[in-house]
């Protein structure tokens, strides 16, 4: 038996710092080499962990899906797998950014030198959005050591509160990724797609957020319904016959209109395919084209494509083979040089009424020409529609053309496309239903990964470009590094083949500045964390793992981007299996996020109500399933905090009966609570390995609430009676029953599990053996009718106005002749409970306690 006392109240009052420093002492959570060397991969349990975004604080929904993972965790291990369970950082991004400019009220300006003595303006911003002008520049360098300085204490605060929860993570085996070792895997992989051909660069259309000054991804994109108006705009026929009638929500960009376009079955405009219009203001001659993206019931039914106003203008400009016009630029104005194509005076004048001008003024100047001109006919017409924004902007997108890194996702090749929803296929949905998402993203796309970014902190991409006579760069001889020698910087590094003094100069080189998408590099994360080539005995234990935890909202970024990586080098699925978090809604059924204001931060719930208790609430969810939460009446984790103390209460009432050496189970009603047990390990088991940790909670609580409801006030009697022949058995059963449910509960109330475990067991719970069926041969019933008849007893001596202590001198039972035998195999607990002197049996289609005789009172 171990020294531990038992205390005379048990509490969860302090349980998580006295198990967090306990389990970090002794290692409970560490993966271990050499096991896992001598299991191999069979016997190895590894996990691809979600790395937070280190830019800010953890919220209930973080708290949510980290639960559910560490749930399976803690089965896997007590299973006897050797467990690999790293914690990752999402350090870059522009999340990232944004919080260091406003925390330390500073800006990125990369033309300034680095001032090693430069100390911030102030420090602890509130993280809302500020003017760049108020903000103090700095040079590159001086901004990435702020993003390191503010991430790191990010990190602590973040493992601070996953301690406190009891995420069974392995704390040494942790990484970041902007670390020189992530750098340098990140660069790696890229490179490898570089030279296979998957990776390429194009000048072409972007998503562009104006505030950031970033490209923006696909995958990155969310619609907002915002205000807009419908301007009802005449184009002249080249052949002087009338005007054509167009209704645009973007009459700012008619300078860069290069066509009209309709459907090719609409019969207004079939004449018309084939011909020219002019332009109004502008005078640039276009064609009328047919394309079946057109809508007939839009609008007038006829669109002008400009280059570019939306997606479909994308699509347009691409499969028509128009020309480029762009007119806005990276800041979001119109640029000062107006298009060629624009050659009257007039059109030229009408320009220089825009240039330099946002979207809104320009918009509103040229509505202003339009109608003095009277090619704009009656008044804007209001509507709301839904508008492309970058997910954490605050601006609609702009499309301008810029120069970018992409890698084939399958957009463009279907063949990659087939292979990536194979793999998804291959592997194992929780929820199922979940894969639909993986599919329907993965057929959906309309364009290649944009993987780079016009930021400051990140990875950096690895080239550099060799300069012309003319010092302009030749996108044609990309240079790359040795591998051996990264992580690199092009910014600061110098190619093979160069020094440092060729850097900006006719015949010499340039590198490149621009970082990689955050996601470029968290698609990684199996690399990261498991040594890909820099740990190859590591890797082949871990990879691929077994399990990919995520959130929902992520299948088309992370979960896609990292099963694509891995089909490019590995030609497999980096996981066996994909396990899918609902997400957290408020009391309103929305879902909680820190744009609409409505996320509750958890580190308050925790220490109010317990982890055990918010652990509970968490794992009463199925995956994929969402769960309302009310910080002003979480009841569900008022539920489990009531269990978690009810069950240090049982521990500590079970471990008063000491179990003789000789003890083994002889009663009736001991071996049917065991083997109902039997059968909720069983059941609970197969749930875990279903991944249905929802439904192995809810059979282990609702069997311990019968255990303690029932069983324990049946058998409490004979347990204290030392004198009695059944005293060994029931004692026994008790212990047993308690070892059991402690492990059932274990991966969900974590501390008070280990706490009860620790009064009578070496070791702890979380490294024990998973429970097995201990093949007691028990008649289930003799428990539920006995439970029944109690119910019964006690209910008769309440509608009498007695006590439940007065005791009885006769009762009849009625019932079935199966419940009756059932019954009569421990009648002797049910008239010790009961306080029974004689039971008389009847038979009935039912079981029903009538005809109670209650012993006279004293007095």
């Amino acid at each position: 038996m171990p020294d531990a006392q038992i205390p005379d109240k048990p509490a969860l009052e302090g349980l998580e710092a006295k198990w967090d420093a306990a389990w970090t002492a002794q290692g409970t959570y560490l993966f271990d080499r050499a096991k896992a060397s001598e299991v191999g991969r069979n016997g190895i349990f590894s996990i691809d962990t979600p790395p937070p975004t280190a830019s800010g604080s953890l919220h209930i929904g973080h708290v949510f899906s980290y639960t559910h993972t560490d749930v399976k965790v803690r089965f896997e291990r007590m299973r006897g797998k050797t467990v690999f369970y790293p914690m990752g950082w999402d350090d870059n991004g522009l999340p990232t950014e944004r919080r260091v400019q406003n925390y330390y009220g500073v800006r990125c300006d990369p033309s300034l030198p680095y001032d090693p003595a430069f100390v911030p303006p102030f420090e602890g911003g509130d993280n809302k959005s500020s003017r760049a002008a108020d903000q103090v520049p700095v040079s590159r360098r001086n901004f990435i050591e702020l993003c390191e300085k503010l991430t790191v204490e990010d990190e602590k605060h973040f493992e601070a509160l996953w301690r406190s929860l009891g995420l069974s993570v392995d704390w040494t085996q942790t990484y970041r990724t902007i670390s020189d070792d992530t750098i340098r895997t990140s660069q790696l992989a890229f490179l490898r797609n570089l030279e296979r051909g998957e990776a390429y660069q194009a000048l072409a259309p972007t998503l562009w957020d104006i505030d950031f000054r970033s490209a923006i991804a696909q995958a990155e994109l969310e619609d907002r319904d915002q205000p807009a108006a419908y301007h009802r705009v005449a184009f002249h026929k080249s052949d002087g016959t009338g005007d054509v009638h167009i209704e645009t929500t973007r009459p700012e960009l008619l300078p860069a209109c290069v066509a009209l376009v309709a459907h090719p079955d609409d019969p207004r405009y079939q004449p018309l395919f084939g011909s020219t219009v002019r332009t109004p203001l502008f005078d640039v001659e276009v064609p009328v084209l047919a394309h079946p993206l057109a809508q007939q019931d839009k609008g007038s039914g006829i669109a002008m494509i400009c280059t570019f106003g939306d997606v479909t203008d994308i699509i347009w400009w691409r499969e028509l083979d128009l020309p480029n016009r762009t007119i806005l630029g990276q800041d979001g104005r119109v640029i000062a040089e107006a298009p060629e194509v624009i050659t009257s005076d007039a059109g030229r004048a009408a320009y220089a009424e825009l240039a330099g001008k946002t979207v809104f003024s320009a918009k509103k100047r040229i509505v202003e020409l339009l109608q003095e001109s009277g090619e704009m006919e009656g008044d804007p017409k209001p509507f709301t529609h839904a508008v492309k924004f970058y997910e954490k902007g605050d601006r609609p997108l702009e499309i301008v053309s810029t120069r970018q890194w992409y890698i084939r996702n399958g957009a463009r090749d279907e063949a990659l496309r087939e292979k990536l929803i194979a793999l998804g296929q291959g592997m194992s949905w929780h929820p199922d239903f979940m894969r639909v998402r993986f599919e329907n993203w993965t057929h959906g796309l309309t364009g290649d990964w944009l993987v780079s970014r016009q930021r400051f902190f990140g990875v950096p991409i690895p080239v550099w470009y060799a300069l012309d006579a003319n010092g302009e760069r030749d996108y044609t001889r990309v240079l790359t590094p040795d591998t051996g020698t990264l992580p690199v910087d092009p910014s600061t590094d110098v190619p093979p083949g160069y020094t440092e003094d060729q850097r900006g100069i006719p015949g010499g080189f340039e590198g490149e500045n621009d970082i990689f998408d955050t996601w470029a590099t968290s698609s990684l994360t199996p690399q990261l964390a498991g040594g890909w080539e820099r740990d190859p005995e590591l890797w082949s234990l871990v990879a691929p793992f077994d399990l990919r935890p995520q959130g929902q909202d992520i299948i088309r970024t992370w979960l896609f981007s990292t099963l694509l990586r891995s089909a490019l080098e590995d030609d497999r699925a980096p996981w066996s299996d994909a396990a899918i978090s609902g997400f957290i809604v408020d009391p309103d059924r929305k879902k909680m996020s820190k744009s609409k204001g409505n996320v509750v931060t958890p580190a308050d719930i925790l220490a109010q109500h317990g982890s055990d208790a918010v652990r509970y609430w968490a794992a009463s969810s199925r995956l994929g399933t969402d769960a309302a939460f009310d910080p002003q009446n979480p009841t569900q984790i008022k539920i489990g905090r009531r269990l978690a103390i009810k069950v240090l209460n049982a521990a500590k009432f079970v471990l008063s009966f000491p179990v003789p050496d000789d003890a083994r189970v002889t009663h009736a009603l001991d071996a049917s609570m065991l083997a109902a047990l039997d059968m909720v390990v069983q059941e609970a088991t197969r749930a875990l390995d279903a991944y249905d940790h929802a439904r192995a909670l809810e059979l282990t609580e609702s069997f311990f609430w019968t255990f303690c409801d029932d069983y324990l006030e049946l058998v409490k009697e004979r347990a204290y009676d030392r004198t009695d022949v059944g005293q060994a058995s029931a004692a026994l059963a008790l212990r047993t029953a308690l070892s059991t449910m402690l492990r059932l509960f274990a991966p969900v109330i974590s501390f008070a599990t280990e706490e009860a475990w620790s009064w009578f067991n070496e070791g702890s719970i979380h490294t024990a053996g998973w429970p097995e069926p201990l093949g007691v041969d028990g008649d289930r019933s003799v428990l539920t009718i006995l439970g029944e008849a109690l119910i019964g007893i006690r209910r008769a001596k309440t509608e009498a106005k007695a006590s439940q202590k007065t005791p009885v001198t006769r009762v009849t039972i009625a019932g079935p002749d199966s419940a009756l035998a059932a019954l009569r195999l421990a009648e002797g607990d049910l008239k010790a409970v009961g306080r029974i002197g004689e039971i008389v049996y009847a038979p009935a289609d039912e079981l029903v306690v009538s005809d109670i005789e209650l012993a006279p009172q004293e007095g």
